[in-house]
This record gives C-alpha cells, structure tokens and sequence, in this order.
C-alpha cells in the first residue's frame, strides 16, 4: 500500500485539471469530519471561491489558461491536508513537511490557534516554493499576492498576538479573526478588494486606488505600519525563516523588484488611513510617493461585476 504522500499526490493529481474537483477536495477535508473540525473553513473556501471565479485555477490548456503560480499554491495547500488526514486516519509514512505535521496538529486537536498555523505554513511554503512562477505573472497580480499574504498573516497575528496586530484595541482581536466565524472573510476576501477577472487588464496603480476604502484602510493604515514586526511573528511561529525576505525594507517585495517600490505608495493617502494608524497605536511609516497618480473622484465599482 502507498504511503500516505504518495495517496494524497494522487487525489490531487486526480482534480489538478478540474477546479471544481479542487473546490470538492478542500472542502471534503472539513464538511465530512467528525467534531469540532467542521466548523473550520470559512475563510479559505470563501477564497477558493474568489479563485474559482476569476479562473485562476482552470488548467493551463483553458481558453482563457488558469495561473500556474495559483495553480501550485493551491496545490501546496490541498496536498498539505490530504496528507495530513491520510496520517490522522491509518496511512503509512510519516509527514513529508513541517506544514503537514501542522495540520496533522490541528487534526488531533482543533483549535482556532492550531488552524492558523497550519494553514499559513502551507501557503508560505507555497509562496516560497513557487517564486520563479510568481515572477512571470503581471505586475498587478503579483500586488495581490502580496496583499494576500500580508493580510493572512495578520489575521494569525489577531489572534494569538493581539497586541502586536490592533496595539489599543487588542481585546478585539481573537474574536474578529476566529476561523471559525464569518467575521474572518472580511479580512481574506480579496474579492472585496480587487477586480474578479484573470488575468487583471488594468494597470496597478487604477487597482490600487479603487480598491474598497475600508479594505485600503486596513491595508494602508493598520497593517503597513506591522509589517516587519508582522514578518518576524510569523517567521518564528511558522518556523519559515526566509519569511522576512519578503519585505524590502518594511514594504512587501515577494517577486517585486526595488525599483518597483513607488507602487506601494501610491494608495497611502488620505486623513482617514492617518486616523485608523494612530486608533490602533501606530503610525503611518510610508511617505505618499511622488509617482502616485492624483486621487480620482468617488470609488468606482463598475468593472468588478457581481460579488461572488
């Protein structure tokens, strides 16, 4: 009998080409649990949803193709779990990555904390694993990667650090970012923050300005001014000390050039972003760039179609 790397290889070998399939999978490893572990969830199928819908992970033979950087980072997370229950249920083997022995953790014992963990080292390693795929795709879908990860970080960081993500405010921390709750998708749900199509035909800098002002207020005002204290949090709780790489001094650099910095600027404007930065201790470190383009009128949402 296979081990139980070599069963979960398969089964997502078996659904690489079929996002649907993929959706099915992620999804079988909570709704068909026993116990606690059936509330969990939430905010990841709600993402897996988002990619669904813009096609990113349709196969690379599709009219349009899917993202092979997405693809595999799905892929990462999906075999990750499938490994993990596979050792939880009687396979043989043992675990091929500390992010599978994370999961098998959280399987043993279902806590919101655990969830995190476990789910975070997967799409790290993922992240770090994938970088030369990363680097091919456009540079408005290498800000949302980014943007992804930054706020899954912080999410973890609400929970089991409150202090270091919402400084004054910590009290609300755990609560918020819960798993378990549909609070949490506010915070990983790109789709409240970015276009749904793939790949995006706008240039960066229109996404970035209209993007949803309570998303870029907590993009731009509370979640910039932790990033290097973010990065090390989670460096050292997801045992990936390459994770601190990924900033370029203090702004998020995955598969993103120095001479590129500028972009990151140009959606920190604004009274309102000064204002949650000082509600939640901190202050904003980013100067507005030089190269930001003038503000627009009222945020537009015309192109981004109906909410999924």
């Amino acid at each position: 009998m296979a081990d139980a790397a070599s069963r979960a290889e398969e089964r997502v070998a078996g659904v690489r080409d079929h996002p649907a399939g993929r959706y099915a999978l992620a999804r079988t490893f909570y709704r068909l649990a026993t116990g606690p572990r059936r509330r969990y969830g939430q905010a990841e199928l709600s993402f897996m949803r988002w990619s669904l819908g813009r096609g990113v992970l349709a196969p690379e033979t599709a009219d349009p193709p899917g993202s092979p950087w997405w693809r595999a980072v799905n892929e990462r997370l999906l075999r990750d779990k499938t490994e993990a229950h596979l050792l939880s249920t009687g396979a043989t083997g043992t675990a091929g990555a500390r992010s599978v022995e994370y999961w098998v953790d959280f399987i043993r014992r279902p806590e919101p904390g655990r969830w995190y963990r476990a789910h975070n080292a997967s799409i790290v390693a993922g992240y770090l694993q994938h970088e030369d795929l990363a680097a091919a795709e456009l540079q408005v879908e290498r800000f949302m990667m980014n943007v992804a990860l930054l706020r899954v970080l912080f999410t973890h960081a609400m929970l089991v650090r409150p202090r270091l993500a919402l400084g004054p405010l910590a009290a609300f921390g755990p609560l918020m970012a819960d798993p378990r709750h549909r609070a949490v998708k506010m915070y990983l749900d790109l789709g409240r923050s970015f276009p749904p199509e793939y790949p995006v035909s706008a240039p960066v800098e229109e996404t970035v300005l209209d993007e949803h002002p309570l998303a870029r207020m907590l993009d731009y005002g509370v979640i910039a001014p932790r990033l290097p204290e973010l990065y090390e949090f989670s460096a050292v709780a997801l045992e990936q000390p390459r994770l601190g790489a990924l900033l370029d001094d203090g702004v998020p650099s995955y598969a993103w050039p120095h001479a590129d910095r500028p972009i990151w600027y140009v959606g920190n404007t604004g009274p309102h972003l000064r204002a949650i930065a000082r509600a939640t201790g901190v202050r904003l470190l980013w100067e507005p760039s030089p190269y930001a383009p003038a503000r627009r009128g009222p945020h537009r949402t015309a192109h981004r179609g109906p909410r999924r």
